[in-house]
């Protein structure tokens, strides 16, 4: 346990903030380069995302021989994944063993919230505060705090009235919910939910699934790992990791569309998605033809294919039609996977409630009213909608400097980096997969470590050449800014109100903050500015005062 009384800071090369998948491969790294690192964690447990969403259902949407660590080619290969995509558990068990295997729990302290971190120029470190009061002291700050692990309850009239009980998908007890009998409420349609009201349907004895946006969702076509596939994937897997740095989402074993969706006949087009639909998964639905992505037309084509096997599934007409998404292009918002979603509203303890049409006005002791005056009772409430995604927890810390930067008035009107890594007026601060870089488009764990990489690298730099302080110019971190919003507007992904741009926040600035330029282009980008010399950063070497 922490002592929140020590009088002397504690003493660090680099603090990391985070102990998720991020915090876990930045302590590896950079303690390989001989760093004194800590780690800082909320949580009584590692694992970020894995460690917090516990929901029924919790699985990650990219397939797990993919959804994993490469720095380690005997950890890939003595991993034994059950399943083609990974549960929650079985993530998280994972992510444990990562940590034995490699001895990173020394250098992480659980329990523990950054409360706020202070960058000291005229010292050149930061000074970081935590919630029991400990101080730390370290030349660098790398921010490995995620970009779904703020979660967003709403704010409803009545909510703490109700007489029953309510959950948050992000905030999932650890013990689980049995919702065994009881008439159960589920607002919110997007991943989490998509993933969960199966499950939740087969316990309930009614539940009523509000609905405001309806999304896209593909079939995962789950099941146990195939003995073979995983042996010949195991066997390529040098081969397929680097093919998979030449891919716009990091994932590979998918052969690269050469035409457009416009190109060739229906008859042909639509066996081609059936080919995608029968075989599960996004990245390869998506990655059927070259611009799905920027052609409205051809995108129109993949939409409409979505939307009648939506119809096929759904006996009822209308259900049907209130889950067929017509407000934005397949892929522009995330593109959920599932198992048995479309067909859970077949079930007749399943009920669909469309809250756009007629919004939820308040929470009431016994349920939920909506603006109509229409009243569900209900005996549990299970909010799926969200998160302040890619910057709320970095604003929820106190970032500023003794020169008078502030991170939160910085970000006012929006999140502003250079390649997603740093933030101009603060610096040696690193973060993780931030906004502005392709991170949460990709499969993470690769963005994970190509950032981490790109950090440590940079950390090394610096110490090989008797530097210490390095900072993006303000000019460099606006040219990013502005080529991010560039490539965004050359695509489809501005037509979805999503939370790229933050539009599940109320008040939250309209910016598209991820890099949709593809990882492949990224990572050339990061790898040029580096070779550069860092072009666009400010390298020097600081004298404390009084030294």
């Amino acid at each position: 346990m922490p002592d929140a009384s020590r009088s002397v800071p504690r003493q660090l090369d680099v603090v990391i903030v985070g102990a998720g998948l991020a915090g876990l491969y930045a302590i590896h790294r950079l303690r390989g380069l001989g760093l004194k690192v800590r780690a800082y964690e909320a949580g009584s447990g590692v694992g970020g995302t894995w460690f917090w969403n516990r929901y029924p259902g919790a699985r990650c949407d990219v397939e797990s021989l993919e959804y994993s660590y490469s720095f380690s080619e005997e950890l890939q290969q003595e991993w034994k994944w059950p399943e083609r995509y990974g549960t929650q558990p079985e993530i998280l068990k994972y992510i444990n063993h990562v940590a034995d295997r490699f001895d990173l729990r020394r250098d992480v302290q659980l329990n523990t919230r950054i409360k706020s971190a202070v960058f000291d120029s005229a010292a050149n470190e930061w000074v970081v505060k935590t919630d029991t009061g400990e101080e730390i002291h370290a030349r660098y700050c790398v921010m490995a705090a995620g970009n779904l692990s703020t979660p967003r309850v709403p704010d409803f009239k009545g909510i703490h009235d109700f007489k029953g009980k309510w959950y948050h998908s992000g905030l999932w007890p650890h013990e689980g919910v049995d919702f065994t009998g009881l008439r159960v409420g589920v607002v919110g349609t997007g991943s989490s939910g998509v993933q969960m009201i199966p499950i939740i349907a087969q316990q309930a004895r009614q539940l009523t699934v509000f609905q405001r946006t309806a999304n896209f969702s593909l079939p995962a076509r789950n099941g146990p790992m195939e003995e073979e596939r995983e042996r010949r994937h195991k066997a390529e897997y040098p081969a397929r990791r680097a093919a998979a740095m030449e891919t716009p989402f990091a994932i590979g074993g998918h052969p690269k569309p050469t035409r457009s969706a416009l190109e060739i006949s229906e008859e042909e087009r639509n066996a081609a998605y059936e080919s995608k639909w029968q075989e599960g998964g996004s990245i390869s639905y998506l990655y059927s033809y070259t611009d799905l992505l920027v052609n409205k037309a051809s995108n129109d084509t993949a939409s409409e294919f979505v939307r009648n096997k939506i119809r096929g599934m759904v006996k009822d007409p209308k259900t049907a039609e209130l889950l067929a998404p017509k407000d934005h292009p397949i892929g522009t918002k995330r593109l959920c996977l599932d198992t048995h979603y479309y067909e859970t509203y077949n079930r007749p303890n399943v009920r669909l409630v469309d809250v756009r049409s007629d919004p939820i006005q308040e929470i009431t002791a016994t349920g939920l009213r909506l603006a109509s005056g229409a009243e569900h009772e209900l005996d549990a409430i299970v909010f799926a909608t969200g998160f302040d995604a890619m910057t709320g927890a970095l604003k929820e810390i106190d970032v500023r400097t003794t020169d008078g930067a502030a991170l939160r008035k910085h970000w006012e009107g929006g999140p502003l980096t250079y390649l997603g890594l740093m933030v101009s007026g603060f610096p040696n601060m690193f973060v993780i997969t931030g906004p502005g870089s392709p991170g949460v488009k990709t499969q993470m764990i690769a963005s994970i470590e190509q950032h981490v990489d790109w950090i440590a690298d940079a950390i090394d730099h610096l110490g090989r050449h008797q530097l210490d302080r390095i900072e993006p110019s303000p000019q460099a971190e606006s040219d990013w800014v502005q080529h991010v919003n560039q490539v965004a507007d050359s695509t489809l992904y501005p037509l979805a109100n999503s939370w790229y741009v933050g539009a599940n926040i109320p008040g939250k600035p309209r910016v598209f903050m991820p890099y949709v330029g593809g990882f492949d282009r990224y990572k050339r980008r990061c790898d040029e500015v580096a070779a550069k010399g860092y072009e666009g950063f400010t390298l020097s070497r600081h004298e404390t005062v009084g030294a």
